[in-house]
């Protein structure tokens, strides 16, 4: 699809009204003045139908106190709210440019008796409702995946503290076993302490018999 007619169907509405030439309608138009927003309502006989996609439009035309007036809308202008079908006429051209010289009841369309008076719409495009489903088929299969990822992480939490307690139930075996080889040294000091003791004795007794010799 070329680019400028890509962006062309962007802009387009998904549903327009289907219109006749020869019906009498009534325009709903979104009228801005300054920051408000107001709906201004044109009612009239369409007298011509010309262009197509984006640029279609339609001419809706009116006498108001003596006076034409014809207004000319684009089908698929966001500014147009909706079109109203009031009335079906009897066309059989494709412009009614013959109506601008007429006066009173000759300025008229004849009315089509046994038509219904129905607001029909054309699809342009469908409207996209798959994409939704599908986001929740995918949040659907993350959420299962990450499920199990849960009960896991919950296990090993559980399993923390056991090991925990277990640890601590050790150690106390463990300093009672490295105390009983301090026990063994605090004795073998005891036993070097009445070792030196003897030896002293021994160095009094000779310092005593140097002095009787001395003597």
């Amino acid at each position: 699809m070329d680019i400028i007619k890509s962006i062309e169907h962007e802009q387009m509405k998904n549903k327009i009204p289907a219109l006749k030439v020869g019906d009498t309608v009534k325009v709903h138009q979104r009228i801005k003045e300054g920051n408000r927003e107001r709906i201004q309502v044109f009612e009239g006989i369409i007298i011509k139908k010309q262009g197509g996609g984006v640029n279609a439009t339609f001419t809706v035309r009116r006498v108001a106190y003596g006076v034409g007036v014809e207004k000319t809308f684009l089908i698929h202008s966001p500014m147009v709210e909706k079109v109203e079908l009031v009335r079906v006429g009897k066309a059989r051209r494709a412009k009614l440019y013959y109506l601008r010289d007429r006066l009173g009841k000759s300025a008229k369309t004849k009315e089509d008796i046994g038509a219904r008076i129905e607001n029909k719409e054309i699809t342009i495009k469908e409207d996209i409702v798959e994409a939704p489903v599908a986001e929740e088929v995918a949040t659907e299969e993350v959420a299962a995946v990450e499920t199990p990822a849960v009960e896991e992480a919950v296990v090993e939490t559980v399993e923390t503290p056991v090991e925990e307690v277990a640890a601590p139930a050790e150690e106390p075996a463990v300093e009672a076993v490295e105390e009983a080889p301090v026990a063994e040294e605090v004795k073998e000091e005891v036993a070097e302490t009445v070792e030196e003791a003897p030896a002293a004795e021994e160095v009094k007794e000779e310092k005593a018999e140097e002095t009787t010799d001395a003597e």
